[in-house]
């Protein structure tokens, strides 16, 4: 089910990027707009090159952000590319200003699809989840920021005002990416269990963060218990159930919003 999401999402950005974007020569952020660049003034199709260039950073990804996630981005990257090579590049509107404002929009709404569901679009969001995860900086705002360089592709490239467009595309992608994914906003998991160890051991070998273990007991049977603390992003906490409830059906899990995290958030 979340393989077709990230398929979906996928096919959402390749709608915003054929039918608004790439017409007016608008780019995108990350790898995708280095493509379309490429796209625009080379004869390389923009599908192939976005699959090319964002090869070197899923082996990153692998590396650094897991297997399932790495998967799911390689399911986006290639269905991404093969829907930028399907879908005319066809302009909905001769309209330079609602090109940007909905392709924006609609390619902030697959994007934000692909990362809720476990996945990126390949290029700097691997980057910008990377950050993020040891950060309180969102993905949308890190995407932003990594982006002027594009805008000043652009500017260069073709005219300052086209560049102007970009950046405004660029903004709503992010504006609308944070509105859907919300995975950088951080919780704290308190884990109250007797197979503490091994619960600790595939947490450590699963998820990128530290944990904290404490003795305490029952306070009714006085049994002896650890109780085990992480400071997680949302979209872990369902991985991190199912490691809890896999050794211990009966533990107790706690989970409530972290304000602010100051110090290591990412395990070394």
């Amino acid at each position: 089910m979340k393989n077709l999401i990230v398929v979906a999402g996928s096919l959402i950005v390749a709608f915003a990027f054929n039918y608004f974007l790439v017409p007016h020569g608008i780019l995108s952020s990350g790898i995708s707009g280095i493509a379309i660049l490429l796209g625009i003034i080379t004869p390389f199709n923009t599908g192939l090159l976005n699959l090319v260039l964002n090869l070197p950073l899923l082996v990153l990804g692998y590396f650094k952000l897991g297997k399932r996630i790495t998967i799911n981005t390689l399911i986006c990257v290639i269905s991404l590319s093969a829907f930028l090579s399907i879908l005319p590049a066809e302009a909905i509107t001769d309209n330079v200003l609602l090109s940007s404002i909905f392709g924006g929009i609609i390619g902030g709404i697959g994007i934000g699809l692909i990362l809720k569901y476990s996945g990126t679009s390949g290029g700097l969001d691997i980057i910008a989840i990377m950050i993020s995860r040891s950060s309180n900086v969102s993905v949308g705002l890190l995407l932003t920021g990594m982006n002027g360089i594009i805008v000043l592709i652009s500017g260069a490239v073709f005219t300052w005002e086209i560049a102007l467009y970009t950046l405004l595309s660029i903004y709503l992608t992010g504006k609308m990416l944070d509105t859907i994914y919300t995975n950088h906003e951080k919780l704290t998991m308190q884990i109250v269990t007797t197979k503490g160890e091994a619960i600790r051991k595939e947490l450590l070998a699963s998820i990128y963060r530290g944990v904290t273990i404490t003795e305490g007991y029952g306070g009714f049977t006085l049994e002896k218990k650890q109780i085990l603390m992480m400071v997680v992003t949302r979209y872990e906490t369902l991985q991190i159930k199912q490691i809890v409830r896999k050794h211990d059906e009966d533990a107790f899990i706690n989970i409530f919003e972290t304000v602010e995290v100051d110090g290591k958030f990412a395990k070394n």
